[in-house]
């Protein structure tokens, strides 16, 4: 049994929205970076589902990148939360105005 190529993509559509709307509305950090692995991880379906719409194992091998990508940038991405964390003592993405002149 296989799935459809338009259920696939609009499961990817709609995980990526979920994804965006969890980054542009939350405070905390970490949530933010949630946000942005379900948007990366949105993406990868997107790339698995043309791969199986089109019969080519490129889009697949894309998915290999996007998660590793995604692996690579949670660990940076916590690496900085923890940093700035102890530094200012919260998560709060609306007290880092650090860059404001």
């Amino acid at each position: 049994m296989t799935v459809p190529f338009t259920h696939m993509l609009f499961l990817a559509i709609l995980l990526f929205v979920m994804g965006a709307a969890c980054a542009m509305t939350r405070k905390s950090l970490f949530m933010i970076l949630i946000g942005v692995e379900v948007m990366l991880n949105a993406a990868g379906i997107a790339f698995v589902a043309a791969a199986m719409r089109w019969t080519d194992m490129n889009g697949q091998i894309m998915a290999l990148f996007v998660m590793t990508a995604a692996a690579a940038e949670i660990a940076v991405a916590l690496a900085l939360i923890v940093c700035i964390q102890r530094r200012t003592g919260s998560t709060n993405a609306d007290r880092f105005n650090l860059l404001k002149g």
